[in-house]
């Protein structure tokens, strides 16, 4: 049986979808030759439309007063893509709007997709431009209410009617991702399984025949990773991994910080047989300090050890000598009292008035320690209270991560319609979580290269 698609556009007040709401959809279910059944309506976005918007879609917040909520209308669209492939020009920006209008409602909506402008550029190679205005004039394609849902919609058709003429043509093909064939499967897996899993931020567990878990990831977009788990070549482990699984669960976070929280936590519970080299922690060199019989701060690096707390820690012992090095220079501190020069004298700097003394007793403890302890404050950053609050699994809701005295406590979701706002609230929402040196690094790296929504300092 031929697929069926449905050619879609949708116009919206604004471009990010978190936060802008759609104002207009139009659908047009196409059999690959003709339309079957077309649904276009304007939507109340419960917000006003920006002048900038309506400059460029006509479309006003007079117009949408009466006009459907999307909840409205939301069994429509699902009973309308029921088994079809949506297709759009960017179909990425379209889908990902649909996708945050139904976890606004609580419903995962998930949908095979297929873009025509990617699906342009590899068929018809060579043009300027590949914006559905642009492309339609270099297709002959007459282009009707252009920047309204229903006029873009059906010129996408026509673009699209072009594109499954081309295809198969010199061997292209645009063949949807999920329905290549998988090779080397367990015959256990079922394809349903992976059909229905979502393309949402979370964790995944993977489980063999005996429904041992195997294998614990996270991802931003849980199905296609595990579609990639499941086709790509990647070694001799991975494809012993492949051939075991039987089954596939997950749990969405919404936050990618949490994920990565779940994960790490999970791996260690569960020790699962594939995440063999994350069962340790990476971090396994730490930086040290002690006061020596003469009351100077001395600093060391060492393999991390159960009874002695690191102020850093660093995956080898070369990248944590490195980084003492620059803690040396920028504190003006002793390389002997560092670690960095053995000698039973004073250090090589001291002979060329670098250093002050301290490894020779001239400088008093007093007045190097200072020094040293400015560092090791830099170092282990401040022992903060604070709050890390970050994207839910809905629109109405928030992940909170604490943080008490510099250590990790856990975490939770709160939900936006029930919150006045109180620390009390966010902190009765987190559920306590074990403090380690993997979740340490995980949220200082995470926040240097991530932008939360709010971090609330108590």
């Amino acid at each position: 049986m031929p697929p069926m698609y449905v050619i879609t556009d949708i116009e919206t007040t604004g471009l990010n979808p978190r936060w802008d709401r759609i104002t207009e959809i139009s659908m047009i279910a196409f059999d690959g030759e003709n339309v079957t059944e077309e649904f276009s309506t304007l939507i109340n976005p419960e917000r006003l439309i920006p002048a900038q918007i309506t400059q460029l879609t006509g479309i006003t917040t007079s117009m949408v007063e009466k006009a459907p909520k999307f909840y409205e209308i939301a069994r429509k669209i699902v009973e309308f893509t029921e088994g079809k492939i949506i297709v759009g020009h960017n179909i990425q920006f379209d889908y990902n709007f649909l996708r945050a209008e139904f976890q606004h409602l609580g419903y995962e909506f998930t949908r095979k997709t297929l873009c025509t402008v990617k699906l342009s550029k590899k068929l018809f190679p060579g043009f300027r431009s590949y914006g559905l205005g642009n492309l339609c004039k270099s297709l002959n394609i007459q282009v009707n209410d252009r920047h309204r849902a229903a006029g873009d919609a059906m010129a996408t058709v026509e673009v699209f009617r072009k594109l499954l003429m081309m295809e198969g043509k010199n061997g292209q093909s645009f063949q949807d991702v999920s329905a290549i064939p998988f090779k080397d499967l367990n015959p256990a897996l079922k394809r349903q399984t992976i059909e229905n899993l979502p393309e949402s931020c979370g964790v995944y567990y993977l489980f063999n025949e005996k429904k041992e878990l195997i294998y614990v990831g996270k991802s931003l977009n849980i199905r296609k990773r595990i579609i990639e788990h499941l086709r790509k070549p990647n070694g001799i482990r991975v494809n012993d991994m492949r051939q075991h699984i039987t089954d596939i669960s997950y749990e969405l976070t919404g936050s990618e910080l949490i994920a990565l929280l779940m994960e790490s936590a999970e791996i260690k519970l569960h020790q699962p047989l594939f995440n063999r080299q994350q069962r340790k922690t990476l971090f396994n060199t730490g930086l040290y300090y002690f006061f020596n019989e003469a009351g100077y701060c001395c600093f060391t690096v060492e393999k991390v050890k159960s009874d002695k707390n690191p102020i850093a820690l660093f995956t080898s012992k070369m990248s944590a000598r490195g980084y003492l090095e620059n803690l040396q220079r920028q504190y003006g501190l002793c390389q002997k009292l560092c670690g960095l020069y053995p000698a039973s004298g004073a250090c090589f700097e001291y002979t060329i008035q670098l250093c002050r003394g301290a490894c020779c007793g001239e400088e008093p403890a007093e007045n190097y320690n200072e020094r040293a302890l400015r560092a090791i404050e830099k170092t282990e950053g401040p022992k903060e209270n604070l709050f890390i609050i970050d994207k839910g699994r809905t629109i109405k809701e928030r992940a909170v991560v604490k943080i008490e005295q510099g250590r990790y406590k856990g975490y939770g979701y709160i939900d936006l319609d029930c919150f006045s706002g109180s620390l009390e609230e966010l902190n009765d929402c987190v559920h306590f979580q074990e403090d380690n040196r993997d979740v340490h690094f995980i949220i200082r790296h995470y926040l240097q290269k991530n932008k939360v929504e709010q971090i609330i300092r108590y």
